[in-house]
């Protein structure tokens, strides 16, 4: 049983560490456009999350409804804060850029 968990984590662990290095190559380039794909493809998912949702004895079912929100979000909100500490370097850049032109 052990064994099994050491395998599964570290076949999963690569592509997590490959996807967040793609998400810092995406952010980093010049258009800020590729640096959104991979959380808009996370939100895409975790709204098929939600609507995988049964109701049942004919009840709305808010509670896992919310919590396939919460728990699907997370990794939309990891990739965005990866985007946005990516991204920081464009807006200093920007701002220098605009503090050389206003001097001359």
């Amino acid at each position: 049983m052990i064994t099994t968990i050491i395998v599964a984590l570290c076949s999963i662990l690569p592509f997590l560490i490959g996807l967040v290095v793609l998400q810092v190559f995406l952010s980093k380039r010049e258009s800020k456009w590729p640096g959104l794909i991979l959380p808009l493809l996370s939100l895409l998912i975790s709204l098929l999350l939600v609507l995988n949702v049964t109701v049942h004895n004919g009840e709305f079912p808010w509670g896992p409804i919310l919590a396939s929100l919460i728990l699907g979000n997370i990794p939309t909100v990891i990739l965005l804060a990866i985007y946005f500490a990516s991204r920081e370097k464009f807006r200093k850049r920007s701002e220098l850029d605009k503090m050389n032109i206003k001097d001359l």
